[in-house]
């Protein structure tokens, strides 16, 4: 294995499980790191570059919806989830939180890892973004956005209220101006990879958006469609 292969971080509290998989994991080229909490798991990804999370659901102490929900406020790392329950309930919760794919215990490891690969191979095919750690300020037109409290404030300091999908959609624009993003590739960085979203509810998330930041949303110079492309945000944005 060399530093190139992708580092998949195993949080399970069962320690046979997480032994098993990451062994597994490691027999198969990938680089593996197994821990036991979510505490443990927050080290991890400080302390290492870590290319996607398999997560277990239940765990004692901080559960893993938790920390999935924290890891897709604070990065992009792909989130796969692991739960003995197979309610549907469940896995639409799991999704909601931010995870990309959602397996049921017990699983066949092979079809785990595809399904990591997978997810690896849509994100690596994803144009990369700014990091945007919580407390700063996006900077645009006449617009800021602060992260922190996710509040849209106007350039007389008047804060506009932004739906959940406007303000991911609207960070994903800013955290890669000037570069053209398809429906689909902002199905994965702004709507958790699409799931049970469809390529119009982009379109209807984008005009949504127009019609808050743009001076007029009928001959938008801010988001501007691209022909047979999507769309691509045109402004410079400034981080402070």
């Amino acid at each position: 294995m060399t530093p190139e292969d992708p580092h998949i971080l195993v949080v399970d509290d069962h320690r046979e499980i997480r032994e098993s998989l990451a062994q597994f994991l490691r027999k198969n080229g990938r680089r593996a790191t197994a821990v036991d909490s979510a505490e443990a798991a927050r080290r991890a990804i400080k302390e290492n570059r870590i290319d996607a999370v398999v997560l277990d659901i239940m765990m004692p102490g901080e559960d893993g919806l938790s920390l999935c929900r924290h890891i897709r406020e604070t990065n992009h790392i792909p989130v796969l989830l692991l739960s003995a329950r197979a309610e549907e309930l469940d896995r639409i919760i799991g999704l909601e939180v931010g995870a990309d794919d959602y397996v049921v215990k017990p699983f066949n490891p092979r079809e785990l890892l595809a399904r990591i690969d997978a997810v690896l191979r849509r994100t690596h095919a994803l144009p990369p973004n700014v990091e945007a750690p919580t407390g700063e300020t996006l900077r645009f037109d006449r617009w800021t956005l602060k992260l922190a409290e996710r509040e849209l404030v106007d350039d007389e300091g008047h804060v506009h209220e932004m739906s959940t999908g406007e303000y991911r959609l609207l960070l994903t624009f800013l955290q890669r101006p000037k570069i053209v993003l398809s429906r689909d590739q902002l199905l994965d960085l702004a709507f958790d990879g699409g799931k049970d979203v469809f390529d119009r509810a982009v379109d209807t998330q984008v005009s949504r958006l127009r019609r808050k930041i743009e001076a007029d949303a009928r001959s938008p110079k801010l988001i501007k469609t691209v022909w047979g492309g999507g769309y691509v945000f045109t402004a410079p944005v400034d981080k402070t």
